[in-house]
């Protein structure tokens, strides 16, 4: 029996909204890394009613790549993976989000792991921030490297379970796991929100898989993320954030649900300094923001993404603040329905 013979069949879901502009170079990079791993790919894209010409780019690549393809009225993240990974036939699951470029190697990595360590079957993406000229998607890629920095000041081969689940880099963005382990996760996953387009659709599925088996991470289990490129998406994205770091962290003891308490407290008192003494709260604002910049690198972040954590600080802060107070206002009325 031969050792490919032994390698589990893989599947990626990609997820799509309105990115006619990236899933053709996401696609054809993780065709790209399937091929130089020499590991065979069905891929299946769930188009969650894109409104642009992603379905034109999708049906291109149906014909390019014999890549399958499920529409769907917008539903959200979490529903579109979910139903994708239904479609898929692969044992091994790969979760990809359409801005979201694939290093070639990253496969090879993946495949070998697998095959030398049966045991390594979870893996959380290693994600670089295409950040030197996009300053938006440069301030949470420094941003995060502060809570993270126990991986992102050293990145090298590690592991982590649900001890140390707030402490360690995790998303869907790209992220590897065999598809009975994310079904049932996705089965036990409840969000306090009653409608899940506001669900936090990477934590708390993730939370569930750290319960039960070990997450790696690695540097050479890679790719490349593309975020959004104007202040207004910055904006829209800091509220959202918000929102589902909510779903994400309440009902969960432990350092980032603390970290939540506080930044209220912090943010009210701000408020109440800020109606007083708005000058005071200026310097205070913008001290504060040049400390963060400082801060991140310390644990890895580059100059550029540096500068973005200094410059956008109160701009984040004041959309995710309200974002928070969204998520707590849909989490109550959830609360209240049962």
């Amino acid at each position: 029996m031969s050792a490919n013979s032994l390698l589990p069949a893989l599947s990626v879901v990609i997820p799509v909204y309105n990115e006619q502009d990236w899933i053709d170079r996401s696609v054809g990079a993780l065709i790209a890394s399937a091929q130089a791993a020499n590991w065979p790919v069905e891929v299946v894209v769930v188009d969650d009613g894109s409104t642009d010409g992603t379905g034109d780019k999708l049906a291109k690549l149906q014909k390019l790549y014999g890549i399958t393809v499920i529409t769907q009225p917008n539903s959200g993240r979490f529903e579109a993976r979910r139903a994708g990974v239904a479609k898929a036939s692969g044992r091994q699951i790969l979760l990809l989000d359409s801005r979201v470029i694939v290093d070639t190697r990253s496969l090879t990595f993946l495949r070998d792991q697998i095959m030398d360590h049966p045991e390594r079957t979870v893996w959380n993406g290693h994600i670089n921030v295409a950040s030197e000229h996009n300053p938006y998607a440069g301030f949470i890629a420094g941003l995060v490297k502060i809570p993270w920095r126990r991986y992102c000041a050293n990145p090298r081969l590690m592991s982590f379970g649900i001890e140390e689940f707030d402490v360690f880099p995790k998303g869907t963005t790209f992220f590897s796991a065999p598809k009975d382990v994310l079904e049932d996760s996705a089965d036990a996953f409840v969000s306090l929100f009653d409608d899940v387009r506001f669900a936090s659709d990477d934590t708390g599925l993730l939370r569930g898989i750290a319960e039960r088996h070990r997450i790696f991470l690695a540097p050479e289990f890679s790719a490349t993320y593309h975020g959004r490129d104007s202040f207004k998406k910055f904006v829209s994205q800091s509220y959202f954030r918000g929102t589902t770091f909510v779903d994400s962290y309440l009902a969960t003891p432990g350092p980032a649900r603390n970290g939540l308490f506080v930044a209220l407290a912090v943010g009210t008192a701000g408020l109440g300094v800020a109606a007083k003494h708005p000058k005071s709260a200026a310097a205070l604002v913008a001290t504060g923001s040049a400390v963060a910049g400082v801060a991140v690198t310390r644990f890895g972040a580059t100059t550029a993404e540096a500068k973005a954590v200094a410059k956008l600080a109160p701009v984040f802060a004041t959309g995710f603040g309200i974002g928070v107070l969204r998520g707590l206002f849909f989490a109550l009325r959830a609360r209240l329905r049962k």
